[in-house]
């Protein structure tokens, strides 16, 4: 016959008393006035209950009262007791729930297997004193990829100036498994942060679902919890592997918990250990860093088997998404308006687009060599990019008189005059050599070789430039004036003139008539 249900408060006495105070059952049971058989009840149930002394602190009276007053007399001997380790496991599987895992174990023990309530009763109370704490936090595997950059640096000498310079952190840690990935960079630009995350999806050997990074610059352009707006580079970083981004909220280090625990480990088993030993080159510390990182991943668990390396290859690694067939090709990228002149500026210097796109918004993808537009995600212009060169332009970008006007050259303008002829020629040269830069006599050249033969006729213009070399008039105003005063249907000054003979015959005398 069951005994009589106590107060909670009363229960707890008892057991103070009991435990604490080390006094008898009768002795409990007159302090408490119940009888001594109950004493012994209550201490039973506790034992039965699998509870010890002092009750944990966080068992509410109601919980306990349940614990105690529930029937375990075939609890510990005919219900069986699913492995809770294994279930624990199996949840942080994509799509398993505690429902699904329930119907698995009612159906291997249907006639003496537990209820649901209690089954989700006991595994939380399994998972409250006895799950391992680094493992807290639920996370699918295969599901996120948590990066940072650690605030400690390792810093390298240059050999040939002794200079320094700090070497960042990159730090990147699987929700599912806590593999880790460390990896030095320059700086925290967004180059290096693309490079980053390249390798570490090489390091992985497939992609997570979601990446949880930092607000930083690098990756996103303007925090905000609803809206975020993504760096467009580190956007198609994205696109390409198939990821989505979502970074953690600001000042919410709770948010990539895995990051921060990550980067903790880090400095304590990477800067730390490193601490005494001198760099000169990036590559020589990421050697230096990679058995350090390999060394944190196959360190083993303390209270659970395995490690990170045998979680990871056992059970994560097949739930990661393959990595694209073509290698990411690390671009920066930066939205731009096409200027008046149909140029886009990057970095001090000019890249033409086709002049159609004129104050319309294109996408320019960039690097230290090479630069590619795009205008609705089709490429539209292709650039070589050299140092020193201030303008960029593509003969075929520019409307036909700007393509006219870009091809003037001293050189185009004496090939031209020579087909004119050889007066046209040599003046066109005195023009070209009579200013400082040529380009100043561009025009002038222009209207004798184009404007004034589609007046007059080139012939005329020829007789015009040998009048103009003759008088010294060595400039457009002297040849167009010739030619508007027919000057050049005239005799050359100082050339002599020659009158009409009036032949031979027999009223002409000669000259000897005169002798």
């Amino acid at each position: 016959m069951p005994g009589a249900r106590l107060s909670v408060r009363k229960i707890r006495e008892i057991l103070r008393l009991k435990f604490d105070l080390k006094r008898s059952n009768r002795e409990v049971g007159r302090a408490c006035r119940v009888s001594a058989g109950t004493v012994w009840d209550v201490m039973h149930r506790l034992k039965a209950s699998g509870l010890q002394w002092p009750v944990p602190d966080h068992l509410s009276d109601e919980a306990l009262e349940e614990r105690l007053y529930r029937d375990h007399t075939s609890s510990a001997t005919s219900r069986p007791t699913p492995d809770w380790a294994d279930m624990h496991h199996e949840l942080r599987k994509p799509h398993v729930t505690l429902a699904l895992l329930w119907q698995e174990y009612r159906r291997i023990h249907p006639e003496d297997g537990y209820e649901y309530s209690r089954f989700c009763e006991l595994y939380a109370d399994w998972r409250d004193t006895r799950c391992n704490p680094i493992m807290r936090q639920h996370h699918r595997l295969g599901e996120k990829a948590f990066v940072d950059f650690a605030g400690s640096t390792i810093p390298i000498v240059c050999r040939l100036t002794g200079l320094i310079s700090p070497a960042q952190l990159f730090v990147a840690v699987l929700g599912g498994s806590n593999l880790t990935f460390i990896e030095p960079v320059p700086a925290q630009y967004l180059l290096s942060w693309l490079r980053a995350h390249v390798a570490m999806f090489d390091y992985f050997g497939g992609c997570p679902e979601v990446v949880v990074p930092d607000n930083l610059k690098a990756g996103v352009t303007k925090a905000c919890f609803y809206d975020p707006v993504i760096n467009p580079s580190y956007q198609a970083l994205a696109d390409h592997y198939g990821v989505a981004i979502l970074p953690a909220r600001s000042r919410k280090p709770r948010d990539k918990a895995k990051a921060e625990q990550g980067v903790l480990m880090a400095e304590r088993w990477v800067v730390a250990v490193l601490r005494k030993q001198t760099f000169y080159s990036i590559q020589d510390l990421r050697r230096a860093i990679w058995e350090l990182n390999e060394r944190i991943n196959d360190k083993p668990f303390r209270k659970i088997p395995g490690c990170r390396r045998s979680l990871f290859e056992g059970s994560e690694r097949p739930l990661l998404r393959p990595l694209p067939s073509e290698p990411f090709q690390v671009m920066l990228r930066r939205e731009m308006t096409v200027h008046l002149d149909y140029h886009v500026e990057l970095e001090g210097q000019f890249f033409s687009v086709p002049y159609r796109l004129i104050k319309k918004k294109v996408m320019v993808h960039y690097t230290a060599g090479l630069v590619e537009i795009f205008h609705d995600n089709r490429k539209v212009a292709s650039h070589e990019r050299k140092a020193g060169v201030l303008y960029h332009t593509e003969r075929d970008h520019m409307p036909s008189h700007h393509r006219f006007l870009a091809e003037w050259s001293p050189e185009r303008f004496q090939t031209w005059s020579a087909k004119m002829g050889p007066a046209t020629a040599e003046l066109v040269g005195l023009l070209l050599q009579s200013r400082e830069h040529p380009e100043q006599s561009f025009r002038a050249c222009l209207g004798i070789l184009q404007g004034l033969p589609r007046k007059y006729g080139p012939v005329r213009v020829e007789a015009a430039c040998a009048r103009a070399l003759a008088v010294g008039g060595h400039s457009y105003r002297s040849v167009a004036s010739i030619l508007d005063r027919s000057l050049d249907q005239q005799p050359l000054p100082g050339a002599p003139v020659e009158f009409p003979s009036a032949g031979i015959h027999e009223n002409v005398r000669g000259a000897a008539y005169y002798n």
